[in-house]
């Protein structure tokens, strides 16, 4: 499974050579790989029904700890499973919907992309591997947002998504540091099963927290709800697959997988059920302010996120239970509506619901879907998602911290979500014809299976909901409820849960009626809307820019002394601080020197000062010469001829290059005042001083074994190689020499730039005197 989704990632890469080859069929091609993903996960179904979980170990940073592990149980089976169905008919979706777009093979590489990094999301078993995939996840839809990039909205809703679910994913990555030293494993699969020693750590407050924040982020709960509505920029594919199977699930699976482990507590509980509840009314009230068909479902995803997290928090049998049945029927339901949105868009030119009115005369087949999707949005009989909505509305009822809230929160969102539905499903279809600026037509076979076969699964697993018993038990097995017992049924005779759905269709029938009045009534809100999560992130992000500014004029001015005294001066108060107050600096200073190192020490005193208070800069350029020497002599005294080696040739190539541009320097100039003179002796004392006793601190406390007996010992029967430098460099610091190779091929890349640069400046001057002279 490692090399199916690290393959994905090749074939993602090669869209643009299989749209040579293919052109609009590569969509149809490069489904292939998820269907066939999803086909495989099929077959480990049965396994995965026995209660087997499957642990697919592939060591990638061994000496970390850090694996490439993939765990299959009922819970990643089933995110997998949607992430890779619903995937291939997003790609069979994007055929029609972006036929003959010049930018096809850009999208095709970028959503193919953000289909594996989810998917390794959700299977990854090693908490390294999950945040690297789950930052994947944010770059990938950064890019799939903003695909419209000449369009400026389309930027900056792309910067807000990005803003947001890369700071939480920081406090995410804070969250895995701690948990992993509290459980002592960066295994999800072990730390699931050390749920009584996390809870009782010390750690688990400031965990909690940050783990709350990364997962509140990425699933759109309040107050970080705001991004998801704007990220309805991005092409109507993209929509559908974030909204129903990818990343605003992400965080909701982070939680659903820690809630054995980190579960059952207070905090846990008021959090989640609180939040959740919110962010779910939040969504449902704000999805009727709007007349944008993807704005009206965006915000019906965040109600449904919020029902998803408070579910969580409950935490209950039952609602672990609601939890699994009200995912799968949001997922089937939610990518149907969005491409059914899309599908009008393509067709009529318009997002806007007000401007559409009767088009089932001419789109018959989309109207169907679109009733049977928003059915099951509405929690209406005999659809799946009434089979989630009652199981809800049992669960919130079962509440043991503040049921009152959690019950009206979530009536208030049930009959808005209703009222929802009926606006998306009946008002574009139904009524007087409204003409719209293309003529609307059926949408084309592409762009309506996905959306059919989705609506269908609606209506079929909705008739028949005791056929998800063993999937939802499995995946209800992977939250911790080993041995609850699940039958999920239609009919549960006429009980609370019955009545209150009985009243929010009332509730939501009457809010549809007089919709236009109550958006107008509405719209004296939006004053005060204005000031609310979203108006804060901007003005966190102009005070950003505002502060990046002053630093600029402060800091940056253009004087490298400045920068320079800055510069010292962070490390003075830095490393002094840990020096002098979490470390006695020693004094002791070693006497036993040879006269040759005293000599060469005196020449590089002497250089140095003397390179300060010469007149003449070839004078003061032999002077540091001098001082660069004597560094390459220690080098020779200490037994490391091949550093002294490069020190002399840099040194020589560096005092030459002095020279010769001293030629082209004008002559000295007192730049500075006495006091900055004054400031910079004070400031380069104090920094030699610090590395001094620093230095002599760290000889005199050695409380380790010294690493270059480590590299001694180890450099043949591990490196097997006989120059432990060579093997040094090479095998122990690989990453680190890579890093220089790196930073050398971009200077030789930025020089080669300016070269080609200078050269083009020229040969334009010389075209430029040319045509002058001709004329």
């Amino acid at each position: 499974m490692q090399l199916a989704v690290l393959g994905g990632f090749v074939v993602a890469g090669m869209a643009p050579l299989l749209h040579r080859w293919f052109g609009d069929r590569t969509p149809l091609v490069m489904a292939l790989l998820p269907a066939s993903l999803a086909a495989w996960l099929l077959g480990q179904w049965p396994a995965i029904a026995a209660g087997e979980v499957l642990l697919l170990e592939w060591a990638w940073v061994p000496g970390l700890d850090i694996s490439l592990s993939f765990l299959i149980d009922g819970l990643a089976w089933l995110f997998a499973l949607l992430i890779t169905g619903i995937g291939a008919l997003v790609l069979v979706y994007t055929g029609d919907y972006l036929r003959g777009h010049r930018d096809l093979p850009r999208f095709l590489v970028v959503l193919t992309a953000f289909m594996m990094s989810m998917l390794g999301l959700v299977l990854a078993d090693n908490l390294v591997t999950l945040f690297v995939f789950w930052e994947l996840t944010s770059i990938t839809s950064f890019l799939l947002i903003g695909f419209n990039h000449g369009d400026l909205s389309a930027r900056k809703a792309a910067q807000q998504g990005l803003y947001v679910t890369v700071g939480g994913g920081l406090a995410l990555l804070a969250g895995f540091v701690m948990l992993a030293m509290a459980g002592g494993s960066w295994s999800l699969a072990e730390l699931t099963t050390r749920g009584d020693e996390l809870r009782d750590h010390a750690l688990y407050p400031p965990l909690l927290a940050c783990l709350l924040i990364g997962a509140f982020t990425k699933s759109a709960q309040f107050p970080f709800h705001f991004w998801l509505p704007s990220a309805m920029a991005a092409p109507t594919p993209v929509s559908a697959y974030l909204h129903s199977a990818t990343m605003v699930k992400a965080g909701v699976y982070l939680l659903a997988r820690l809630h054995p482990a980190l579960g059952g507590t207070d905090a846990w509980t008021l959090s989640l059920s609180l939040v959740g509840a919110f962010t779910m009314a939040t969504g449902a009230f704000l999805a009727i302010h709007h007349t944008n068909l993807k704005k009206l479902l965006a915000y019906s995803t965040v109600m449904a996120l919020g029902t998803l997290t408070m579910l969580l928090g409950l935490g209950t049998p039952a609602a672990l239970v609601a939890f699994v049945t009200f995912l799968l029927a949001h997922s089937l339901y939610k990518g149907a509506l969005f491409m059914v949105a899309g599908i009008l868009d393509h067709e009529t030119g318009t997002k806007d619901v007000t401007h559409m009115g009767g088009l089932r005369r001419v789109m018959p087949r989309t109207a169907v879907v679109a009733a049977v999707a928003a059915l099951s949005l509405a929690g209406m009989p005999p659809l799946l998602g009434f089979v989630g909505k009652e199981l809800m509305l049992e669960s919130a009822l079962a509440a043991t911290h503040f049921r009152v809230i959690i019950v009206g929160l979530t009536f208030v969102a049930a009959f808005l979500t209703l009222a929802v539905a009926a606006i998306v499903a009946l008002r574009p279809f139904h009524g007087a014809w409204r003409r719209t600026p293309r003529s609307p037509h059926e949408a084309p076979p592409g762009m309506l299976v996905g959306p059919a076969l989705l609506a269908a699964l609606s209506l079929l697993l909705g008739l028949v909901p005791g056929r998800l018993d063993a999937l939802v038990a499995s995946t209800v097995a992977g939250l911790g409820a080993v041995d609850h017992e699940v039958h999920l049924a239609l009919w549960h005779g006429i009980n609370l849960p019955l009545l209150l759905s009985l009243a929010s269709l009332a509730l939501g029938l009457a809010v549809w009626h007089r919709w236009d009045r109550l958006r107008a009534r509405l719209a004296r809100l939006r004053p005060l809307m204005a000031r609310g999560p979203e108006a804060g992130y901007e003005a966190l992000m102009a005070g950003l820019v505002a502060g990046a500014e002053w630093q600029t004029r402060m800091l940056q001015n253009g004087h490298i002394r400045n920068y320079l005294v800055v510069t010292l001066l962070t490390l003075l108060g830095l490393v002094g601080h840990a020096l002098f107050f979490r470390h006695a600096p020693s004094l002791d200073v070693p006497v036993e020197a040879y006269l040759h190192e005293a000599v060469v020490a005196g020449l590089m005193v002497a250089g140095a000062v003397a390179a300060c208070v010469m007149r003449s800069r070839l004078a003061a350029v032999a002077a540091v010469g001098i001082m660069g020497f004597s560094i390459a002599l220690v080098f020779v005294l200490f037994s490391a001829p091949d550093l002294a080696i490069t020190q002399l040739l840099v040194e020589t190539l560096t005092v030459i290059l002095l020279v010769l541009v001293l030629f082209r320097l004008p002559r000295f100039a007192t730049l500075s005042t006495p006091t900055e003179r004054a400031r910079d002796v004070v400031v380069a004392g104090l920094s030699g001083l610090m590395i001094t006793l620093l230095m002599l601190s760290v000889l005199a406390g050695e409380r380790l074994p010294r690493i270059s007996d480590y590299l001694i010992a180890n450099s043949q029967p591990q490196g097997h190689g006989h120059n432990i430098v060579n093997v040094i460099l090479v095998d122990f610091r690989a990453l680190d020499t890579l890093g220089e190779m790196f930073v050398l091929a971009l200077a030789a890349i930025g020089v080669l730039a300016m070269l080609r640069f200078h050269a083009g400046d020229h040969e334009v001057g010389r075209s430029s005197t040319r045509e002058h002279g001709d004329g």
